[in-house]
């Protein structure tokens, strides 16, 4: 078993983006929307995942954008959500301890939570946010 570290640097939040995106590449339901979306441009998206968590658990204030609007029109339920959240909390589990750790599952849960309430809006209002 590998061993596990704090995440506390931007190499931690790179293995934890590498391993978790390694995951979803493999996993049969998650795998055709994101490559439907990336287009084999994982290089690209790999970066703007590690600023995302650079800035939200390191507090580095590298990643500037909007995370909720790339999904609002995805073809993605709460069963998705549900496997996405699945896979990052075995990768967070399997690689990493400490608070950060926690804390990385805890706002992986509450942007889940966040994301499928505002699709459900934009569902039933038959509106779109920007793109």
């Amino acid at each position: 078993m590998e061993k596990r570290e704090k995440i506390e640097e931007i190499d931690q939040i790179k293995s934890l983006v590498d391993a978790f995106y390694g995951k979803v590449k493999a996993d049969p339901m998650l795998a055709p929307i994101f490559e439907n979306r990336i287009k084999g441009d994982w290089d690209k998206h790999l970066d703007k995942m590690y600023r995302f968590w650079q800035t939200v658990l390191l507090e580095e204030h590298t990643y500037y954008g909007s995370p909720f609007t790339p999904h609002a029109s995805m073809p993605i339920n709460a069963q998705h959500f549900e496997r996405w959240l699945e896979l990052f909390k075995a990768t967070v589990n399997e690689k990493f301890t400490g608070e950060k750790a926690k804390e990385a599952i805890w706002r992986a849960e509450k942007m889940a939570l966040m994301f499928q309430a505002k699709l459900n809006y934009y569902r039933e209002n038959e509106i779109y946010p920007l793109k």
